[in-house]
């Protein structure tokens, strides 16, 4: 059973810097893609990136340059890590496994990532 938990969410200041993890169980870590998603409540779900097995990341355009995908394979986890975050990074932070796609739901009850001073 695919299992995945977030941590490392809470409240940050804009212009600052935060680091999520996601450990995962339950699956061949190394071998799969993994992503992070988003969620402002009331709206959809929004893809941030994606990381291949070989490390290759891919971000979306709102994100790009400000937030980092890695992955620890050995520790089977996961990272995002937000820089420079503003007001509208305040959001539900999702990891998903795989190369996560618009249409698809998410598995984890995610993890707060609020922006305010």
């Amino acid at each position: 059973e695919v299992q995945l938990a977030e941590s490392g969410g809470g409240l940050v200041q804009p212009g600052g810097s935060l680091r999520l993890s996601c450990v995962a169980s339950g699956f061949a870590f190394s071998s799969h893609a993994m992503s992070w998603v988003r969620q402002v409540p009331g709206k959809g779900l929004n893809w941030l990136g994606s990381i291949l097995s070989t490390g290759t990341t891919y971000y979306a355009d709102s994100v790009r340059g400000r937030f980092t995908i890695s992955r620890d394979n050995a520790e089977s986890t996961l990272y995002l890590q937000l820089n420079r975050v503003t007001t509208e990074d305040t959001a539900i932070y999702h990891c998903a496994e795989g190369f996560w796609t618009a249409g698809e739901s998410v598995q984890t009850q995610g993890i707060q990532v609020t922006v305010s001073s």
